[in-house]
């Protein structure tokens, strides 16, 4: 990889753990407005602080995010489709990299969804998208729908982060999840829902920094939510250099 490249992962993917906590807040492009998300600014602002990235569209950057924020931008760049209409499967990229250029962006986001009716539509999106990405030094995030579990982390040659999904019924079952993906070989996890849906968004995120970065338990990720809903100081249970 040339230099802009390998200083753009480095943004995302902290050098000092090799993981990353992204904070995925894009869902506007299909779902529309989106509970605890209608206002993006007052979700995202006090949030900025604790994720290593932001996934989000171009709108959303440009009108909730502040300029001089250090936060490293992952930018959606496909669409196309939402859910009130046949399929989301339906996308093509939406956004131009000479765009994510202009943005500064980090790296650029695209959903593909391999068993679907557009499998292959969404897989010649992804080949384009990595083809421009790479003349311009910008790593390609492939969201990836698979229709069933897949398991096989080493088959993948690309470092892999897991997406949140749906919201889950508790704040354990997401710590679960974050702490599963990590233990079989994932550098991070993409959360959102399981984030900024929360009844304590700022806590959530420090747990599952915890979590990502620190490698901490379940049930210590647990006590890590349960005191920041006390405190306004940092809890940390082992200390690492990417908090």
């Amino acid at each position: 990889m040339d230099w802009g490249m390998k200083n753009r992962l480095s943004k995302i993917i902290k050098p000092e753990t090799g993981r990353t906590v992204m904070l995925a807040v894009d869902h506007g492009y299909f779902m529309g407005p989106t509970h605890k998300l209608e206002e993006p600014r007052k979700t995202i602002e006090p949030l900025l602080d604790y994720s290593d990235a932001i996934m989000c569209t171009r709108g959303v950057l440009r009108t909730s995010i502040n300029s001089g924020s250090n936060v490293p931008i992952v930018l959606r760049v496909s669409g196309g489709a939402s859910i009130i209409g046949d399929s989301l499967t339906n996308e093509a990229i939406t956004t131009s990299v000479r765009d994510a250029v202009r943005l500064n962006v980090a790296a650029m986001a695209l959903s593909i969804f391999v068993g679907s009716a557009h499998e292959h539509q969404t897989l010649t999106n992804l080949g384009r998208l990595v083809d421009d990405g790479e003349e311009h030094g910008i790593p390609v995030l492939a969201v990836t729908a698979v229709g069933k579990e897949l398991e096989n982390v080493k088959g993948c040659p690309v470092p892999l982060v897991v997406a949140g999904g749906p919201k889950l019924e508790t704040e354990l079952d997401a710590f679960q999840l974050a702490h599963d993906a990590i233990q079989e070989g994932a550098v991070g996890v993409d959360m959102g829902r399981n984030i900024w849906q929360s009844e304590h968004p700022v806590p959530m995120m420090k747990a599952i920094r915890e979590i990502v970065h620190g490698g901490v338990t379940v049930r210590e990720a647990q006590e890590v939510y349960n005191r920041s809903k006390n405190t306004k100081e940092q809890v940390i249970l082992r200390p690492t250099a990417a908090r």
